[in-house]
Order: structure tokens, then sequence, then C-alpha cells
């Protein structure tokens, strides 16, 4: 099951204790202090993996603590500094101060690391405290205190394209007949029940591609399942518009995109402007969708295209399409 929000309490390891200890030795019974410094305490480091794409261990487990400083030794052995706690998250996460809301960190690619509460610092041994008027300190750092801080976690899936529609417009299935992925697809609204990731290969590059539950009217006030996860395709560069075309002109099916254009609008500015691929689904159900998808095209003033997600009509050059639209690594959307 996916997990897209998550809260957690996290602390740094403290710094060790710096030694009190004098140099004793057979002909140097009153040595000086040769007390060493404690070791650093460890970071608390989050780390973006491709290999997570869930929230979940972080709702089975709350608290994670880096390990503390050893203590400093005698002739001026430092301790041993703590492990840093290596945390892994998937990429796409957003970590934020639970309480402030401060946005500390995005991690957007595989293996970016940031660290999000440093150890404290190793406590100096008295050796440290030597002077002219002080030959025999006592003093020793006490070795500084680690981090703690309440953390949210937010995920918001990488995918190059999002696939956006009302409940059963047949998004399940043309991630199927695009993709690997093996989504629940069934005659009824709302067989998504979570946001699916499919990925066109090609020898030369790819295509992430996201079904997102079924959008209804009002969803960007709570109605429905689709609001909840429009977080996901926030961050995808070009949007698949699908309708479901198997009834109604080309009328109907404008007011059908600009109904879920409002509730794009309504949840977020940024996803009203992201450019959008109109895909009509369900042409093996008419044989007038090629006209049907030619007047539209003219009546909305956006790129449209008709296919079958069942037959496969059209979905070659679907898929030559998004591949032509959808930049490569480093470049900027055709």
């Amino acid at each position: 099951m996916l997990r897209d929000e998550a809260e957690i309490l996290i602390r740094s390891g403290n710094g060790g204790p710096g030694k009190v200890s004098f140099r004793r030795e057979k002909f140097a019974p009153m040595g000086g202090p040769d007390g060493g410094d404690g070791g650093r305490g460890g970071d608390v480091v989050f780390v973006a993996t491709i290999h997570m794409n869930t929230l979940s261990p972080f709702i089975r487990r709350r608290h994670w603590k880096a390990e503390n400083g050893e203590p400093g030794g005698e002739t001026q052995c430092s301790g041993k500094s703590g492990e840093d706690l290596i945390v892994q998250v998937p990429c796409g996460t957003i970590i934020r101060h639970a309480e402030s809301g401060e946005i500390l960190a995005d991690l957007t690619t595989n293996e970016q690391r940031v660290v999000i509460a440093a150890g404290g610092r190793g406590g100096g041994g008295n050796s440290r405290y030597k002077s002219a008027t002080n030959q025999a300190p006592r003093q020793h750092g006490k070795g500084g205190r680690g981090v703690e801080l309440p953390l949210k976690l937010d995920l918001k899936l990488i995918a190059d394209v999002g696939i956006i529609g009302f409940p059963n417009a047949g998004k399940s299935t043309l991630l199927s007949r695009l993709s690997a992925a093996r989504p629940k697809i069934a005659p009824y609204p709302f067989t998504t029940l979570e946001p699916q990731l499919g990925v066109i290969e090609r020898s030369d590059r790819s295509v992430v591609l996201a079904d997102i539950p079924g959008l209804i009217e009002g969803a960007a006030e709570g109605v429905g399942l689709g609001h909840k996860f429009l977080r996901h395709v926030e961050r995808c560069p070009l949007l698949i518009h699908l309708v479901d075309a198997s009834d109604g002109d080309a009328e109907v099916m404008a007011e059908r995109i600009a109904t879920l254009d409002r509730e794009l609008a309504r949840f977020s500015a940024e996803l009203a402007v992201k450019p959008q691929l109109i895909v009509l689904n369900k042409a093996d159900t008419r044989d007038d969708l090629p006209e049907v998808c030619a007047d539209l095209a003219k009546l909305i003033g956006r790129e449209t295209l008709a296919i079958s997600g069942v037959s496969g009509y059209g979905l070659r050059e679907l898929e030559e399409r998004l591949l032509t639209i959808v930049p490569a690594p480093g470049e900027a959307l055709r």
C-alpha cells in the first residue's frame, strides 16, 4: 500500500565527553594532563533512492536516532565518533519541520543526500585546558548535545507523464497497455485506489507514467478519492487528460474536459497551467471517433488523439507522441 505521508522524530548523536587523566609513568609520577577528546555524535542523513516508492517504513517506526560519540581516553586518545544514521526515502520526498512547516529538503534524484540533524561535537579532554597558570587542569568538555527534530515527510511521485481523468475513463487499462505495469482493472469507478507507475521502455530512453485515481467534480474540496493524490502529478511536466469518448459529441467532451480542468485549478494554480495532451479513449465503441476527435481539437485548441486501450487502436501513435514531447534528461519540454 502506498503511504505518501508520515511524521517521525529524529535525533542526532550526542558528542562524547572529554577525559580527565594525567600521565603516570615510572619516571614521571607527576606527568601532565593527557585526557583525550570525546568522539563526535553521528549525523542523521537522508538519502533518496529509486528502490523505494512508499513511506511505509516510517509508519511502522517513528523514532530514528544516530549513535552517540564515545568518551575520550587516556594518553590523548580520542573517543570513537558515533555512526551516522542513514535514512533512505523514495525519490520525490519532501522533508518538512513538523511544527513550523519549513521545507528542510526536497530529494528528487537518486542518491541525493542531505544532513538534516548534525551530531554534537565531542568534548575536549583536560589536555586541551593546560596553560602556564594551570598545569594540572581538571576541566573537560561534556560534549555537544544532539539535535532533536519532529519531521513531516511528504511523497510526491516522480513521473514524466501523469494520467488524469474521471473514474472509468480507462486510465489503468491505458497504463497496462503502454507499459509493463499491471494495475487492477474493473468496469466500476475507483478501481484504482492509489497511484500506479509504469514505464515505456526504449533502447535509448524511457518515459515514466503515473496513473492517478479518478477525479470527480468537487475533488479539490475533498469529494471522492482523487484529491488525495493530485500532489503526485505536480512534478509531471506533461499530463495525459484521458476522456471516456464512448458517448457524446465534441461539445459534450469539451465540457467534461473543462470540468476536470476546474478541479485542477482549484487544487493548484501550477497544475492548471501544465501542458496537457487530450486523449479520447474507447474508440472501439464508436465509428466516428476520429471525426469527433478532429472537431474537439478545433473547439478547445489543444492537441487531441483518439485511442482504444482495449483494441490497441492509436496506442503506437500515442507512444511515439509521448517520446517526442517528453524531454530526455536535461532537455526542456518540446
